[in-house]
């Protein structure tokens, strides 16, 4: 499975961005995939992860209500999204998207530590 991230930038807080991860691989629909992000000095954080089904997806708590997980499958591409909104400044770091194996069509939950494939990152700064 390849992953490849795209769509940081710089914004200004309260503004929105979406971030896009495309999955390539013909067993990419066996994975749960998600977003962590990572600030220099602090361990990479879990952020948003979805389901294979697409249908169930889990939050941290800081992005809770404010971010928006979606997936497209496809044959052997898989494409996740991230609709940041009313961004922070605390919200700066790069961004990874991620993916890890499951059995569970419908289980969301993926770790840092059982991740098996990272996307290359992409950086989101926010200025106050």
């Amino acid at each position: 499975v390849q992953l490849q991230a795209s769509g940081g930038g710089l914004v200004q807080a309260g503004d929105s961005l979406t971030l896009s991860c495309t999955a390539s691989g013909r067993t990419v629909s066996n994975y749960v995939m998600g977003w962590f992000r990572q600030v220099p000095g602090k361990e990479r954080e879990f952020i948003a992860s979805v389901s294979r089904s697409c249908g169930t997806t889990r939050y941290s708590d800081p992005v809770k209500g404010r971010f928006t997980i979606s997936r497209l499958r496809g044959d052997a591409k898989n494409t996740i999204y991230l609709e940041m909104s009313i961004l922070k400044p605390e919200d700066a770091a790069v961004y990874y998207c991620a993916a890890e194996f499951s059995l569970e069509f419908d289980s969301p939950l993926m770790g840092s530590d059982s991740v098996d494939y990272w996307g290359q990152g992409t950086l989101v700064t926010v200025s106050s």
